[in-house]
């Protein structure tokens, strides 16, 4: 690739920078932008919080541009604080969060705004354009992760001084504004592309839960006559069926955490019992995958001996209750669960992975449950009062063999989407990469590839 003028590279020395055009300057962030901190209002003082002033923490640091914040601070909070305004234009940056394992947060304050302590706020001097700082830091940010984090660090945060003194490429002024300009263009077509797969992944997701619905409430057969099921997530279902509480055709059984107060149940080398806890919950999160046997951790059997948990027996269906509601599968293995989960263990009434679809298909009444919770929970009293439609086992095993068929077309073709997606934010992270450091010529067309 050319620079952005046409001009040679050379070699800058710094490991995350690499190349740049001669003509380009390279200085440390502190003589490019000033350093602004944040702070919390006390939680206890009413009088500071519900203001009109945005108040930008992690949790915000979703967009390239911040208008609007979750939190809303008062100008009374600012004057007793250590948070600080800071105007529109400056680059806001996470400093302190899990986040920066992966990823540095980055966006600009669209409006005037405070900042909490996890935050920092990078103010451009007069030679500096902020959006060219934003994506310089977007598209080099892993290498800057590593530049910025203290080795040895417990708690995942940037170092100061380390971001203070970091040499930062530094164009002419009307260059990096063209650089912006350039991105700005550029990423917005790529952010549509993306955003339009995405929402053929959601409208696939609501075809495969119909799809879901229909199929366990029997009404794809070859049944003529239909009954009322009472159950306003269920509808209509053949009239042979049944409606039963899932307790009476499977076993109930809750998770439990050892105590971590005693150590002797976490020796290492004893911990042979799979455990399944919400750090699993990944595994089946997006709803494809029927079957589990990974955890993150196990426990030994002096630790399950002395809890509430107990080892379950490979076809137990899970369900995950607390934080992550609404999650489904089946042990391929025997294995224990955390109090995050309920299981159940099937009687031979009941086919495991058909009560595995019918909770799949339950995804909108466990919303129900756990709506208006502080904390999101399925609570017990509701969990004993689940129903399921319950048709004969040779039904049950038809409906299994047809889901399991047809499913596996949609699951390829979301398997697809998600390649594409997961291409197209490699190729932005490339392209702001290559304009920020001038190894491209910014006044030739870029395709965006589809």
């Amino acid at each position: 690739m050319s620079s952005v003028t046409g001009s040679n590279l050379y070699p800058t020395g710094i490991a995350w920078l690499g190349d740049i055009p001669e003509h380009w300057d390279v200085r440390r962030l502190k003589y490019i932008v000033d350093f602004c901190g944040g702070g919390t209002p006390s939680k206890s003082d009413e009088a500071f919080w519900g203001g009109d002033i945005p108040w930008v923490s992690p949790k915000d640091m979703k967009t390239d541009l911040i208008q609007d914040t979750e939190d809303h601070i008062t100008e009374a909070a600012v004057r007793a604080s250590a948070t600080r305004m800071v105007p529109a234009g400056a680059v806001l940056l996470v400093v302190r969060s899990g986040i920066l394992r992966h990823s540095i947060p980055v966006a600009i304050a669209g409006r005037p705004l405070a900042l909490n302590q996890d935050m920092k706020a990078l103010i451009p001097k007069g030679h500096c354009e902020p959006r060219y700082l934003k994506y310089t830091i977007q598209g080099r940010q892993h290498a800057l992760r590593l530049a910025w984090t203290k080795t040895g660090a417990t708690v995942q945060s940037i170092e100061h001084e380390l971001l203070a003194n970091t040499l930062f490429p530094v164009p002419p002024l009307a260059e990096q504004r063209a650089i912006a300009d350039f991105l700005d263009e550029k990423t917005a077509a790529i952010d549509a592309l993306i955003a339009k797969k995405e929402r053929l992944i959601e409208l696939l997701e609501e075809r495969r839960l119909t799809m879901i619905q229909e199929r366990v409430a029997g009404r794809q057969g070859h049944a003529t006559r239909l009954k009322a099921s009472g159950l306003q997530w269920l509808g209509d279902i053949p009239a042979h069926w049944e409606v039963v509480r899932v307790r009476h055709v499977a076993r109930l059984e809750t998770g439990h955490t050892p105590s971590r107060q005693h150590p002797e149940y976490w020796v290492p080398e004893e911990c042979t019992i799979p455990w399944f806890t919400l750090a699993d919950v990944w595994q089946i999160r997006d709803g494809r995958r029927e079957y589990v046997e990974e955890t993150a951790e196990k426990v030994s059997p002096i630790g399950l001996a002395n809890s509430a948990a107990r080892l379950l027996p490979a076809g137990t269906v899970i369900l995950s209750r607390t934080a992550s509601v609404g999650f489904s599968g089946v042990m391929a293995i025997p294995m224990a669960t955390s109090q995050d989960f309920v299981n159940w263990v099937c009687g031979p009434r009941i086919r495991p992975l058909y009560l595995l679809y019918v909770f799949r298909a339950m995804r909108q009444e466990f919303r129900r449950l756990t709506m208006g919770s502080t904390h999101q929970t399925i609570y017990m009293p509701d969990v004993r009062e689940f129903k399921t439609p319950l048709p004969p086992v040779e039904e049950q095993d038809a409906i299994i063999a047809e889901l399991r068929r047809d499913l596996c077309g949609y699951n390829g073709l979301d398997q697809r989407l998600r390649a594409q997606i997961d291409k197209l934010r490699e190729y932005r992270q490339t392209l702001i990469s290559a304009a920020v450091t001038g190894q491209i010529d910014i006044r030739k067309e870029i395709e965006v590839p589809a």
